[in-house]
């Protein structure tokens, strides 16, 4: 199964994240399939950027976002 989910990054207690596309069994910070946004959440307030039309062209093509993913996705589009 493809999964959009969360990819960290960044240094220890300064967490930065990639949104990716990735099978559902590859390692959290392993391989993905693409890569379709990003998340700071230090930053105030909390930066999200994800390209909306990619995010709903993997949905509709069976992708399942995570609960996390799934609520910075409604985030996005406000």
């Amino acid at each position: 199964m493809v999964k959009i989910r969360l990819r960290r990054m960044g240094a220890k207690k300064a967490p930065y994240y990639r949104v990716v596309v990735a099978d559902s069994h590859s390692p959290r910070d392993g391989r993905f399939i693409e890569e379709i946004g990003t998340y700071d959440p230090l930053a105030q307030p909390a930066f999200v950027k994800i390209d909306m039309e990619r995010a709903k062209y993997w949905i509709a093509n069976g992708a399942q976002p995570t609960e996390t993913v799934r609520a910075l996705l409604k985030k996005a589009e406000a």
